[in-house]
């Protein structure tokens, strides 16, 4: 074998090794791209990053003098025919407390609609000590057409925000929701159900019952 055919052999190996090693890179982006979101959602729930608030099974169970006002916040996609608001502007809590508060949602369009509410809190700091016990944003909304429901929000300010003096400076949180249309699997079988018809017999009078009938009382 010539010098020159080693050398080209040489060549298409270092060809293949880049080939190879760019085609790994590039696999190993897209694994991280999807494994990014679920992760990143992680860290923004363990960490409020973002604003991201934190979801909890009871209140702690101690309260402190210390108050904080909360402020509440309504919004919806453009594209949503829905009335959303707060029943209350703000409240004042105490860190520890648990309060409960209520948003307003109506269907204002002709047709029946699940809807599905994100929501963060500012300042982004006190995403680490806003803790949710109940909330309408934990499972999509299924409105009929004119309907109107009243959603609760179950929520406390962790007590433990009073131990570091970094956050002596929170006296106001304001708590952000935005409802958008749902298109998750869940939300078309919610559709899929409140669309079917009803089952033969349903809301029909028994057989032999009819305006003719008579029926005694008591």
């Amino acid at each position: 074998m010539s010098t020159d055919d080693i050398d080209r052999a040489a060549l298409a190996r270092r060809n293949r090794r880049v080939v190879l090693g760019a085609f790994g890179a590039v696999a190993g982006m897209v694994g991280m791209a999807y494994a990014a979101v679920p992760l990143y959602d992680m860290f923004c729930r363990a960490t409020g990053f973002g604003g991201t608030t934190q979801v909890a099974a009871v209140a702690p169970g101690r309260v402190l003098e210390r108050k904080v006002t909360v402020r509440f916040d309504a919004s919806r996609d453009g594209n949503l025919p829905w009335k959303f608001e707060p029943l209350q502007r703000e409240v004042k809590v105490r860190l520890g407390e648990e309060m409960l508060v209520f948003y307003r949602a109506t269907n204002v369009s002709q047709r029946p609609i699940v809807g599905t509410a994100t929501y963060n809190v500012t300042p982004d700091i006190a995403g680490a000590w806003f803790n949710k016990i109940q909330c309408f944003c934990f499972t999509e909304q299924l409105l009929m057409p004119g309907e109107s429901v009243e959603m609760p929000v179950t929520f406390f300010v962790d007590p433990d925000m009073a131990k570091d003096h970094k956050y002596d400076g929170v006296k106001t949180i304001t708590l952000s929701y935005t409802f958008f249309e749902a298109k998750t699997d869940r939300a078309k079988s919610l559709l899929e159900k409140a669309l079917a018809p009803a089952s033969p017999g349903v809301g029909q009078a028994p057989a032999g019952d009819g305006p003719g009938d008579k029926r005694k009382g008591g």
